[in-house]
């Protein structure tokens, strides 16, 4: 399934898109997309319901980010080989974990508004792992089953206020409008492996990254 959420700022309803490309609305079986309707028995729920009686939205709304609610919003950093050698930095040998605040979710082409004095805000393509159900110590083997689906987020950041002030990337990463997120989350069942998924990101038309 592919799942969103569409509407004006703060007035979003939670919608499916099905294989035809149509927009269809679900505000009359959840209130929202968000961690209490994307567990398992939920996302179950919602597949078996019969998408031709499912109201179709018309025109071309706004599309927002594509969960709701977010509790934290972790991130790993240089998690592309060719974005760490980019950077000149070697490859982590244990993951780069840090947050950005979930202030800076955004829709996924709302604008970035970039904060005064900015010189080096920064685009970066990530895969988002969307977690479905309360999870603790779950095993590698046992992971993916808590994973509810994926979803891409531009991790835009101010490179100066990141690398050169704080000593800490909370601050170059988490203004507000630098996490937009979407446009849709796409249910794990869809996705068989999330480590071959092509990931590409374009500035103005050309090509920054490919890679996976």
């Amino acid at each position: 399934m592919r799942l969103v959420r569409y509407g004006d700022i703060g007035q979003e309803k939670p919608g499916l898109i099905g294989v035809d490309g149509i927009l269809r609305d679900l505000s009359g079986h959840i209130a929202d997309i968000d961690a209490n309707s994307i567990c398992d028995v939920n996302l179950d729920r919602l597949r078996a319901l019969d998408l031709a009686g499912l109201p179709c939205v018309a025109g071309s709304p706004r599309l927002g980010a594509c969960i709701s609610n977010v509790g934290k919003f972790i991130c790993i950093g240089l998690n592309f080989h060719d974005h760490a050698r980019e950077t000149g930095l070697p490859i982590p040998t244990h993951p780069i974990v840090f947050m950005k605040a979930t202030s800076s979710i955004n829709g996924p082409d709302d604008d970035i508004i970039m904060p005064r004095g900015s010189t080096h805000s920064d685009w970066e393509i990530e895969l988002a792992v969307v977690i479905g159900t309360r999870t603790k110590y779950v095993s590698a083997e046992k992971a993916l089953d808590h994973v509810a689906g994926y979803c891409i987020v531009n991790d835009v950041s101010e490179r100066h206020m990141q690398m050169n002030l704080t000593g800490q990337w909370t601050k170059g990463k988490s203004c507000d409008h630098y996490g937009p997120v979407g446009p849709w989350l796409v249910t794990r069942d869809e996705v068989p492996d999330p480590q071959k998924l092509a990931m590409r990101l374009s500035v103005n038309g050309k090509v920054m990254q490919d890679g996976s």
